[in-house]
């Protein structure tokens, strides 16, 4: 556990805080804190990595510190990888995390009742089906999908196969029966239900690693079943977030009021 001071606009960053264990592993995430008494509402991002790589400081942490600097905690985790850990691990740990932050809300000057999951790429397929899918109590005010993967049947059979990095998520072998079965029983777009909080997804037209189409659908059933969806559109953007500033410099600003629009903060 490591504690950085920022200067400036006094933000706090506690790196390497055990959040729980998962077979005999060490579950760690990192606290981004704004300054000021709080409380504060939460953002708790699973970063990318095609379920067998990634971590905690990824590209993703771009939207860390302009959210903590507009008042919002971020907790960016780290969570168990396959094809050492198979599903559903990483997707027991986004839960947990989310349990963690609700636990601890008080000691990091967090509203509990003010949380929302954030996840890129195949952390987006993760963070969506935890939130979907919580336990009573465990819910969250929000869910923002960055480039992710939420019908993992429709890209397998866009695809005609299964890809490597599900085949190490799930043990898979080809895409039999068994295959399209796990497929479907992990994509968010099966688990869309009336009530769900507001969603966010964010995507560029241009990814030929998740192709924009999945966001598109999952906008279209969540809008079917009256759940509200936003989609903040990177025209020509690929999939790597890295790029996309060029393409719309100001996304990470229309992400930010997406969540003081839907996580209602006091200005």
């Amino acid at each position: 556990m490591f504690l950085v001071c920022a200067s400036a606009n006094a933000m706090e960053v506690q790196t390497d805080v055990e959040y729980g264990n998962g077979g005999g592993e060490k579950l760690l995430l990192d606290v981004y804190k704004p300054s000021g008494e709080g409380t504060f509402p939460a953002i708790i991002i699973v970063h990318g990595g095609a379920w067998v790589g990634g971590d905690k400081q990824g590209s993703e942490k771009v939207f860390a510190k302009p959210l903590t600097d507009a008042n919002y905690v971020c907790v960016s985790i780290n969570y168990r990888l396959a094809p050492k850990y198979k599903w559903p691990a990483c997707y027991d740990d986004a839960q947990t995390a989310v349990k963690w932050v609700k636990a601890n809300a008080g000691s990091y000057k967090i509203d509990s009742k003010k949380i929302a999951v954030m996840g890129y790429s195949a952390g987006g397929q993760i963070a969506a089906l935890a939130a979907m899918t919580a336990d009573n109590g465990m819910e969250v005010q929000g869910i923002v999908l960055v480039s992710s993967p939420t019908d993992l049947v429709y890209d397998g059979m866009r695809r005609g196969d299964i890809t490597t990095y599900l085949a190490a998520v799930f043990g898979s072998k080809g895409l039999d029966a068994q295959a399209l079965q796990q497929l479907w029983d992990a994509s968010p777009i099966n688990y869309i239900y009336p009530g769900l909080p507001p969603v966010l997804l964010i995507h560029g037209t241009a990814d030929n690693i998740v192709p924009y189409q999945l966001s598109v659908n999952f906008k279209t059933r969540l809008n079917t079943l009256n759940v509200p969806c936003d989609i903040i559109t990177i025209e020509g953007g690929t999939h790597n977030i890295n790029s996309w500033e060029v393409r719309d410099k100001d996304y990470v600003k229309k992400t930010i009021e997406w969540f003081d629009n839907n996580l209602k903060i006091s200005k």
